[in-house]
């Protein structure tokens, strides 16, 4: 800690230098307090900031369009969200001790964290307050391991206490009744997620934050922002300037406290750490040799980043110790790699068209299975309910399989083959419900299509458009509860739709 943001001891015997000495530490806070004011935003974001809109998207169900700002009852809406905000905050210190950090509470009883406590208690380390949001966010999303047996919680028989206050949290997403119909998808065009922060140069990835409303683009032009998305006028939260490191892709960690972004042909990445508001470059791991860090897949669970290596490896990096942990090795060149929901196993295709089922734990293969006509394999992906595995190609067809079928037979057959591409697939997306899988591809504009998981259909609405929105997509995202559906496309624009269906963020 600077000694010279210490308060000075008086000093009797010279009063002029103590008056000159205070000035000094008052501009340094002062200052200090400025620098700050971004990451103090985004640490209120991220530590509980939903409330706000999850007020917002509740009025949908009477009046969808007042609620995107498509009518005028919406000026009244904003000012009475901006007259909220204007509130006076807690105050707060004006520099954080490094030596009590470890020790630092965070306290429960501001109202966007009033649904975090449990058993009367007031305060939380940041640590535990993590923990409580991550065993939360999991009850919400549905992925715990009951999900291999329901897609949805059904409290309708049960009468406890517990049930109910599940019920309450969670909305929607616990009544069976309310599944997500096929045909046409409801949804509302709003103003593009990156639109306080535009770009010329293509975007490469988009993300949205797993526990807050914020969403992350990344592009061409070296910058990684962040936006509050509110649907409306989604504001630049922070945006970070990568010089002469053009990102290929970044993605939040599991915890959603650190932003993992690397670029096209360094070995270097870098780590973003959101609370700290600390960037720091990675350029030798220790157990990799590789050329240049350019994909990768984050565990869902726990530090760890999967990165893909050349000559059919794949390294496991734990972001704790920057080392890698142990390789897996498959047949030919890596295309695309999945982990499942829980982390333990993980799908990677090769450029050949095969695909290897791993255990991670144990690094062994546990089965390898041709995908169903495939001449060259473009991309993967597993739904979050644990019962689908989607596999892209070349030619734009998408084969989708029961996930069980993948791990237990050598020749599975897929449920149905998705032929509404004619270009290379090179996003596959399901939604946290596992009710859509958003399919896209970079080669031409408009090649993106949304499938109704259920029945296997793709919706007839999307995209229909009266002049071209959705160009050469880079990237797919929904929103942490399927509420917002975001694009990364190489126009430098982040187009957002909101999917009037599901009634949360």
């Amino acid at each position: 800690m600077d000694k010279s943001l210490k308060k000075p001891k008086p000093a009797k015997s010279n009063p002029e230098k103590e008056a000159e000495q205070r000035s000094q530490h008052a501009q340094k806070v002062a200052v200090l307090g400025a620098e700050d004011s971004s990451v103090r935003l985004l640490e209120e974001l991220v530590f509980g900031n939903e409330e706000q809109l999850l007020d917002q998207l509740g009025q949908e169900k009477e009046d969808p369009e007042a609620a995107l700002g498509l009518d005028e009852s919406s000026e009244d809406d904003e000012r009475s969200c901006d007259e909220d905000e204007q509130q006076p905050p807690n105050k707060r210190a004006a520099w954080v001790d490094e030596d009590d950090e470890t020790e630092e509470q965070v306290d429960l009883t501001h109202r966007f964290r009033r649904d975090l406590v449990k058993g009367g208690e007031s305060s939380l380390s940041k640590s535990d307050l993590q923990q409580r949001m991550k065993e939360r966010s999991e009850v919400t999303h549905g992925r715990g391991r009951r999900s291999h047996t329901s897609e949805f919680i059904n409290t309708e028989d049960s009468d406890s206490d517990e049930d109910e206050d599940l019920t309450r949290k969670t909305g929607t997403f616990t009544r069976t009744s309310e599944n997500l119909p096929k045909g046409i998808l409801k949804m509302k065009k709003c103003l593009d997620a990156n639109s306080a922060r535009g770009s010329s140069d293509s975007l490469t990835s988009v993300q949205f934050h797993p526990n807050a409303q914020v969403v992350m683009t990344t592009g061409i032009d070296q910058s990684l922002s962040l936006f509050q998305v509110d649907g409306q006028l989604n504001p630049l939260v922070q945006s970070i300037f990568l010089e002469n490191f053009p990102v290929f892709k970044a993605r939040f960690s599991s915890d959603g406290l650190t932003v993992i972004a690397t670029s096209f042909k360094n070995k270097l990445f870098y780590l973003y750490h959101m609370m700290e508001g600390k960037v720091t470059p990675v350029s030798g791991v220790r157990g990799l040799n590789e050329a240049r860090v350019k994909e990768f897949s984050v565990c869902p669970v726990g530090d760890a980043v999967l990165l893909t290596g050349t000559r059919g490896y794949l390294h496991l990096l734990s972001l704790k110790t920057n080392e890698i942990v142990r390789s897996l090795k498959l047949n030919g060149d890596v295309s695309s790699v999945a982990f499942s929901f829980d982390g333990d196993r993980v799908f990677s295709s090769s450029e050949e068209g095969e695909v290897f089922v791993w255990d991670l734990r144990s690094s062994r293969c546990l089965n390898r299975f041709t995908d169903d006509g495939c001449v060259k394999s473009t991309s993967i992906s597993t739904s979050p309910n644990g019962r689908y595995l989607a596999c892209g190609s070349q030619s734009g067809v998408v084969n989708i399989y029961s996930l069980d079928s993948c791990v237990s037979s050598s020749q599975p057959k897929p449920l149905k083959s998705i032929m509404n591409l004619v270009t290379p697939t090179t996003t596959l997306r399901f939604n946290p419900t596992s009710e859509l899988l958003a399919l896209g591809s970079r080669a031409d504009d408009e090649a993106v299509r949304l499938l109704h998981v259920p029945s296997l259909t793709v919706f007839s609405n999307f995209p229909v458009s009266k002049r071209k929105i959705c160009h050469k997509v880079q990237d797919m995202a929904f929103s942490p509860h399927s509420g917002f559906f975001c694009l990364a496309t190489n126009k430098g624009r982040a187009p957002l739709y909101r999917l009037l269906h599901y009634k949360d963020f």
